[in-house]
Protein backbone atom coordinates (compact mmCIF):
# COMPACT_ATOMS: atom_id res chain seq x y z
CA UNK A 1 0.00 0.00 0.00
CA UNK A 2 1.58 3.12 -1.15
CA UNK A 3 0.42 6.53 0.77
CA UNK A 4 3.19 8.69 -0.81
CA UNK A 5 3.31 11.94 -2.94
CA UNK A 6 5.68 14.41 -4.43
CA UNK A 7 9.00 14.59 -5.40
CA UNK A 8 10.45 17.20 -4.22
CA UNK A 9 8.86 17.75 -0.97
CA UNK A 10 7.62 14.14 -0.38
CA UNK A 11 4.35 12.99 2.10
CA UNK A 12 3.58 10.31 3.96
CA UNK A 13 0.00 9.68 5.63
CA UNK A 14 -0.45 7.05 7.50
CA UNK A 15 -3.15 5.82 9.75
CA UNK A 16 -6.59 4.43 9.76
CA UNK A 17 -9.63 6.15 10.78
CA UNK A 18 -10.75 3.90 13.77
CA UNK A 19 -7.13 3.41 14.91
CA UNK A 20 -4.96 4.83 17.88
CA UNK A 21 -3.84 7.84 15.84
CA UNK A 22 -3.42 9.13 11.78
CA UNK A 23 -0.48 11.37 10.71
CA UNK A 24 2.07 12.56 7.98
CA UNK A 25 5.83 12.35 7.74
CA UNK A 26 7.01 15.46 5.36
CA UNK A 27 10.71 14.51 3.52
CA UNK A 28 12.49 17.58 1.72
CA UNK A 29 11.26 20.92 3.75
CA UNK A 30 14.19 22.83 3.78
CA UNK A 31 15.94 23.72 7.11
CA UNK A 32 14.79 27.46 8.66
CA UNK A 33 11.18 27.27 7.62
CA UNK A 34 8.90 29.29 9.99
CA UNK A 35 6.09 27.11 11.42
CA UNK A 36 3.06 29.07 12.47
CA UNK A 37 1.29 27.03 14.93
CA UNK A 38 -1.69 29.39 14.99
CA UNK A 39 -2.20 29.42 11.02
CA UNK A 40 -1.42 25.29 11.20
CA UNK A 41 -4.68 25.20 14.08
CA UNK A 42 -6.37 27.35 12.15
CA UNK A 43 -6.52 25.48 8.97
CA UNK A 44 -7.54 22.40 10.92
CA UNK A 45 -10.17 24.18 12.62
CA UNK A 46 -11.98 24.33 9.09
CA UNK A 47 -11.71 20.74 8.52
CA UNK A 48 -12.61 19.50 11.97
CA UNK A 49 -16.13 17.31 12.28
CA UNK A 50 -18.64 18.39 14.38
CA UNK A 51 -19.05 21.97 14.17
CA UNK A 52 -22.42 22.22 13.39
CA UNK A 53 -25.58 19.73 11.78
CA UNK A 54 -23.96 20.09 8.60
CA UNK A 55 -21.73 17.62 9.51
CA UNK A 56 -20.77 14.46 11.53
CA UNK A 57 -21.18 14.63 14.97
CA UNK A 58 -18.55 12.60 15.42
CA UNK A 59 -16.45 14.84 18.10
CA UNK A 60 -12.40 15.09 16.98
CA UNK A 61 -10.35 18.34 18.02
CA UNK A 62 -7.78 17.24 15.39
CA UNK A 63 -4.73 18.56 17.82
CA UNK A 64 -1.48 17.75 16.46
CA UNK A 65 2.01 17.03 18.01
CA UNK A 66 5.04 17.55 15.64
CA UNK A 67 7.49 14.37 17.07
CA UNK A 68 10.72 15.52 14.47
CA UNK A 69 11.97 17.78 12.17
CA UNK A 70 11.04 21.04 14.16
CA UNK A 71 12.86 22.92 16.61
CA UNK A 72 13.06 26.55 18.39
CA UNK A 73 9.84 27.43 16.06
CA UNK A 74 11.51 26.59 12.72
CA UNK A 75 12.52 23.33 10.57
CA UNK A 76 15.73 21.72 10.61
CA UNK A 77 15.58 20.08 7.57
CA UNK A 78 15.14 16.41 8.79
CA UNK A 79 11.76 15.24 8.36
CA UNK A 80 8.99 16.37 10.31
CA UNK A 81 6.45 14.28 11.34
CA UNK A 82 3.09 14.85 12.82
CA UNK A 83 0.59 13.09 14.59
CA UNK A 84 -2.91 13.24 15.20
CA UNK A 85 -4.79 11.00 17.93
CA UNK A 86 -7.70 9.69 17.62
CA UNK A 87 -10.42 10.07 20.23
CA UNK A 88 -13.90 9.57 19.41
CA UNK A 89 -14.09 6.35 17.22
CA UNK A 90 -17.10 3.71 18.07
CA UNK A 91 -15.85 0.51 15.99
CA UNK A 92 -18.41 -1.32 17.45
CA UNK A 93 -20.55 -0.08 14.83
CA UNK A 94 -18.62 -2.14 11.92
CA UNK A 95 -18.02 -5.03 13.60
CA UNK A 96 -21.66 -6.77 12.50
CA UNK A 97 -21.26 -5.45 9.06
CA UNK A 98 -17.28 -5.97 8.49
CA UNK A 99 -18.33 -9.08 5.51
CA UNK A 100 -20.87 -6.76 3.94
CA UNK A 101 -19.99 -4.29 1.61
CA UNK A 102 -21.11 -0.47 1.82
CA UNK A 103 -21.76 0.40 -1.60
CA UNK A 104 -19.71 2.63 -3.11
CA UNK A 105 -16.97 2.42 -0.44
CA UNK A 106 -13.61 0.74 -1.00
CA UNK A 107 -14.88 -2.03 1.04
CA UNK A 108 -14.90 -4.19 -1.72
CA UNK A 109 -12.16 -3.17 -3.74
CA UNK A 110 -9.68 -2.70 -0.55
CA UNK A 111 -10.86 -6.33 0.55
CA UNK A 112 -10.27 -7.85 -2.88
CA UNK A 113 -6.48 -6.22 -3.07
CA UNK A 114 -5.50 -6.69 0.67
CA UNK A 115 -7.27 -10.34 0.86
CA UNK A 116 -9.55 -9.05 4.06
CA UNK A 117 -6.41 -7.97 5.88
CA UNK A 118 -7.58 -4.18 5.48
CA UNK A 119 -9.56 -2.22 8.63
CA UNK A 120 -12.88 -2.33 7.53
CA UNK A 121 -13.57 0.24 10.55
CA UNK A 122 -15.05 3.24 9.54
CA UNK A 123 -12.89 2.58 5.64
CA UNK A 124 -9.86 2.36 7.02
CA UNK A 125 -6.63 3.91 5.76
CA UNK A 126 -9.11 4.57 3.17
CA UNK A 127 -11.33 7.03 5.28
CA UNK A 128 -11.54 11.12 4.87
CA UNK A 129 -10.13 11.37 8.46
CA UNK A 130 -6.62 10.88 6.29
CA UNK A 131 -7.15 14.48 5.13
CA UNK A 132 -6.39 16.04 8.46
CA UNK A 133 -2.63 15.08 7.92
CA UNK A 134 -3.54 16.72 4.29
CA UNK A 135 -4.26 19.86 6.00
CA UNK A 136 -1.34 20.38 8.28
CA UNK A 137 0.61 19.41 5.32
CA UNK A 138 -0.94 22.10 3.38
CA UNK A 139 -1.06 24.30 6.21
CA UNK A 140 2.91 24.80 6.33
CA UNK A 141 2.82 24.53 2.37
CA UNK A 142 0.37 27.82 2.16
CA UNK A 143 2.62 29.56 4.57
CA UNK A 144 5.71 28.96 2.56
CA UNK A 145 3.52 30.27 -0.50
CA UNK A 146 2.04 33.36 1.40
CA UNK A 147 5.68 34.71 1.68
CA UNK A 148 5.99 34.77 -1.94
CA UNK A 149 2.58 36.60 -1.79
CA UNK A 150 0.85 33.64 -3.56
CA UNK A 151 -2.68 33.27 -2.20
CA UNK A 152 -4.70 30.22 -2.51
CA UNK A 153 -8.41 30.24 -1.30
CA UNK A 154 -11.60 28.54 -2.18
CA UNK A 155 -15.76 28.61 -2.06
CA UNK A 156 -18.67 25.87 -2.46
CA UNK A 157 -19.18 26.45 -6.18
CA UNK A 158 -22.31 23.96 -6.35
CA UNK A 159 -24.43 21.50 -3.89
CA UNK A 160 -26.47 19.56 -5.67
CA UNK A 161 -28.39 21.20 -8.57
CA UNK A 162 -27.72 24.44 -6.94
CA UNK A 163 -24.74 26.64 -7.74
CA UNK A 164 -22.73 29.39 -6.40
CA UNK A 165 -21.52 32.77 -8.68
CA UNK A 166 -18.20 31.17 -9.98
CA UNK A 167 -14.87 33.27 -9.43
CA UNK A 168 -13.79 36.34 -11.63
CA UNK A 169 -11.25 34.26 -13.00
CA UNK A 170 -9.67 36.86 -15.05
CA UNK A 171 -9.43 39.18 -12.03
CA UNK A 172 -9.45 37.26 -8.87
CA UNK A 173 -8.62 39.29 -5.73
CA UNK A 174 -7.21 38.66 -2.31
CA UNK A 175 -10.05 40.32 -0.83
CA UNK A 176 -12.33 37.61 -2.16
CA UNK A 177 -10.42 35.37 -1.33
CA UNK A 178 -9.66 36.45 2.54
CA UNK A 179 -13.58 36.89 2.98
CA UNK A 180 -14.17 33.26 2.23
CA UNK A 181 -11.55 31.47 4.32
CA UNK A 182 -13.51 33.29 7.35
CA UNK A 183 -16.55 32.00 6.13
CA UNK A 184 -18.37 29.02 8.11
CA UNK A 185 -20.13 28.19 4.46
CA UNK A 186 -17.84 29.68 1.62
CA UNK A 187 -20.28 31.08 -0.75
CA UNK A 188 -19.89 34.41 -3.14
CA UNK A 189 -23.80 34.08 -3.15
CA UNK A 190 -25.30 33.89 0.76
CA UNK A 191 -28.76 33.77 -0.83
CA UNK A 192 -27.40 30.49 -3.09
CA UNK A 193 -25.19 29.60 0.28
CA UNK A 194 -28.74 29.09 2.18
CA UNK A 195 -30.15 27.29 -0.39
CA UNK A 196 -27.67 24.55 -0.52
CA UNK A 197 -27.40 24.20 3.68
CA UNK A 198 -31.55 23.26 3.28
CA UNK A 199 -31.00 20.45 0.24
CA UNK A 200 -27.70 19.70 2.53
CA UNK A 201 -30.25 18.99 5.81
CA UNK A 202 -33.23 17.47 3.44
CA UNK A 203 -30.87 15.00 2.24
CA UNK A 204 -29.64 14.00 5.74
CA UNK A 205 -33.85 13.86 7.02
CA UNK A 206 -34.28 11.95 4.05
CA UNK A 207 -31.60 9.12 5.53
CA UNK A 208 -29.06 10.25 2.21
CA UNK A 209 -26.22 12.84 0.97
CA UNK A 210 -25.64 14.80 -1.31
CA UNK A 211 -22.53 15.85 -3.13
CA UNK A 212 -20.86 19.17 -4.84
CA UNK A 213 -18.18 21.23 -6.57
CA UNK A 214 -15.30 23.56 -4.83
CA UNK A 215 -13.64 25.97 -6.94
CA UNK A 216 -10.35 27.11 -5.98
CA UNK A 217 -8.32 30.10 -6.81
CA UNK A 218 -4.63 30.97 -6.85
CA UNK A 219 -3.60 34.24 -7.60
CA UNK A 220 -0.18 35.66 -7.68
CA UNK A 221 1.54 32.83 -9.69
CA UNK A 222 4.68 34.02 -11.46
CA UNK A 223 4.94 32.82 -15.49
CA UNK A 224 6.45 29.80 -16.25
CA UNK A 225 5.99 27.06 -14.05
CA UNK A 226 5.43 23.45 -14.91
CA UNK A 227 6.53 20.99 -18.01
CA UNK A 228 4.65 20.29 -20.78
CA UNK A 229 3.25 16.53 -20.90
CA UNK A 230 4.07 14.06 -17.99
CA UNK A 231 4.58 16.99 -15.27
CA UNK A 232 2.32 19.64 -16.35
CA UNK A 233 1.02 22.15 -13.87
CA UNK A 234 -2.25 20.36 -14.84
CA UNK A 235 -1.24 17.01 -14.49
CA UNK A 236 0.88 17.40 -11.00
CA UNK A 237 -2.46 19.31 -9.27
CA UNK A 238 -4.73 17.11 -10.73
CA UNK A 239 -2.48 13.75 -9.45
CA UNK A 240 -3.42 15.15 -5.81
CA UNK A 241 -6.67 16.22 -5.78
CA UNK A 242 -7.64 12.50 -7.08
CA UNK A 243 -5.83 11.47 -4.03
CA UNK A 244 -8.77 13.55 -1.64
CA UNK A 245 -11.11 10.46 -1.27
CA UNK A 246 -14.54 11.07 -3.00
CA UNK A 247 -13.00 13.61 -5.45
CA UNK A 248 -14.61 12.81 -9.23
CA UNK A 249 -13.47 14.89 -11.17
CA UNK A 250 -11.30 17.81 -12.21
CA UNK A 251 -11.49 20.87 -14.27
CA UNK A 252 -9.66 23.91 -15.28
CA UNK A 253 -11.02 26.89 -16.26
CA UNK A 254 -13.87 26.71 -18.38
CA UNK A 255 -13.47 22.77 -17.58
CA UNK A 256 -16.11 20.70 -20.13
CA UNK A 257 -17.48 23.81 -21.01
CA UNK A 258 -14.54 24.75 -23.14
CA UNK A 259 -15.32 21.88 -25.35
CA UNK A 260 -18.77 23.93 -26.66
CA UNK A 261 -17.08 27.00 -27.84
CA UNK A 262 -15.69 27.77 -30.58
CA UNK A 263 -12.31 29.06 -30.82
CA UNK A 264 -13.15 33.04 -31.05
CA UNK A 265 -14.62 32.71 -27.69
CA UNK A 266 -12.72 30.59 -25.75
CA UNK A 267 -9.06 31.40 -26.58
CA UNK A 268 -7.99 34.07 -24.49
CA UNK A 269 -6.80 37.09 -25.92
CA UNK A 270 -3.82 38.90 -24.44
CA UNK A 271 -2.81 42.66 -23.89
CA UNK A 272 0.08 44.21 -21.98
CA UNK A 273 -0.97 46.46 -18.87
CA UNK A 274 1.86 47.82 -16.03
CA UNK A 275 4.39 46.39 -18.15
CA UNK A 276 2.89 42.69 -17.16
CA UNK A 277 1.26 40.52 -19.94
CA UNK A 278 -2.33 39.85 -19.29
CA UNK A 279 -5.53 38.18 -21.04
CA UNK A 280 -8.77 39.63 -21.24
CA UNK A 281 -10.47 35.91 -20.70
CA UNK A 282 -9.16 32.97 -18.54
CA UNK A 283 -10.71 29.96 -19.77
CA UNK A 284 -7.46 28.13 -20.08
CA UNK A 285 -7.55 28.47 -16.19
CA UNK A 286 -4.17 29.96 -16.00
CA UNK A 287 -2.59 27.13 -17.82
CA UNK A 288 -1.37 26.80 -21.28
CA UNK A 289 0.46 24.36 -22.61
CA UNK A 290 1.13 22.83 -19.06
CA UNK A 291 3.05 26.07 -17.84
CA UNK A 292 1.33 28.75 -15.48
CA UNK A 293 1.02 32.06 -17.71
CA UNK A 294 0.45 34.08 -14.68
CA UNK A 295 -3.26 34.73 -14.82
CA UNK A 296 -5.21 33.19 -11.86
CA UNK A 297 -5.27 29.53 -12.12
CA UNK A 298 -8.67 28.41 -11.39
CA UNK A 299 -9.60 24.72 -10.71
CA UNK A 300 -12.69 23.09 -9.63
CA UNK A 301 -12.95 19.28 -7.87
CA UNK A 302 -16.32 17.19 -8.01
CA UNK A 303 -17.28 15.22 -4.84
CA UNK A 304 -19.73 12.21 -4.92
CA UNK A 305 -22.26 12.07 -2.56
CA UNK A 306 -21.54 10.97 0.68
CA UNK A 307 -21.71 6.73 0.45
CA UNK A 308 -22.63 6.31 4.19
CA UNK A 309 -26.27 7.02 3.95
CA UNK A 310 -28.76 5.66 6.47
CA UNK A 311 -31.02 3.74 3.01
CA UNK A 312 -31.54 0.27 2.83
CA UNK A 313 -29.37 -0.92 0.33
CA UNK A 314 -28.33 -3.78 -2.02
CA UNK A 315 -24.90 -5.51 -1.68
CA UNK A 316 -22.98 -8.67 -0.84
CA UNK A 317 -21.91 -10.66 1.95
CA UNK A 318 -18.20 -11.94 1.40
CA UNK A 319 -18.22 -14.69 3.90
CA UNK A 320 -21.70 -15.95 2.78
CA UNK A 321 -20.46 -15.36 -1.04
CA UNK A 322 -24.41 -14.46 -0.92
CA UNK A 323 -26.99 -10.89 -1.66
CA UNK A 324 -27.81 -9.16 1.15
CA UNK A 325 -28.88 -5.61 2.00
CA UNK A 326 -27.47 -3.55 4.52
CA UNK A 327 -28.26 -0.68 6.56
CA UNK A 328 -25.73 1.19 7.11
CA UNK A 329 -25.32 2.64 10.69
CA UNK A 330 -22.77 5.14 12.77
CA UNK A 331 -22.17 9.26 12.13
CA UNK A 332 -21.60 10.14 9.10
CA UNK A 333 -21.54 13.79 6.47
CA UNK A 334 -24.48 14.08 5.19
CA UNK A 335 -22.34 16.53 2.40
CA UNK A 336 -18.75 16.61 2.84
CA UNK A 337 -18.27 19.64 0.47
CA UNK A 338 -18.24 22.32 3.25
CA UNK A 339 -15.30 20.55 4.97
CA UNK A 340 -13.40 19.91 2.01
CA UNK A 341 -12.62 23.23 1.42
CA UNK A 342 -9.59 23.47 3.36
CA UNK A 343 -8.54 20.05 2.25
CA UNK A 344 -8.48 20.80 -1.73
CA UNK A 345 -6.49 23.99 -0.67
CA UNK A 346 -4.14 21.85 1.05
CA UNK A 347 -3.95 19.85 -1.97
CA UNK A 348 -3.65 22.62 -4.32
CA UNK A 349 -0.68 24.39 -1.87
CA UNK A 350 1.18 21.22 -1.72
CA UNK A 351 1.45 21.05 -5.77
CA UNK A 352 2.43 24.56 -6.24
CA UNK A 353 4.98 24.01 -3.60
CA UNK A 354 5.92 21.30 -6.08
CA UNK A 355 6.36 23.12 -9.07
CA UNK A 356 7.83 26.43 -7.52
CA UNK A 357 10.71 24.33 -5.59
Amino acid sequence: MSSVWGSKVKYSIFGESHGKAIGVNIDGLPAGCKLDMDYIRSEMDRRMPGLNKLSTPRQEKDEFEILSGYFNGYTTGSPICAVIYNSDQRSKDYEKTKYIMRPSHADYTGYIKYSGYNDYRGGGHFSGRLTAPLVFAGAIAKKILLEKDIIIGSHIYSIGDISDSAFDMADLNNETLAKLKEASFPVLDKDKGELMKKAILDAKSDLDSVGGVIEIGIINLPAGLGDPFFDSAESILSHILFSIPAVKGVEFGAGFDIAKMRGSASNDELYIKDGKVKSKTNNNGGILGGITNGMPLIVRAAFKPTPSISKVQNTVDMERHENTKIKIEGRHDPCIVPRACPVVEAAAAMAILELIL
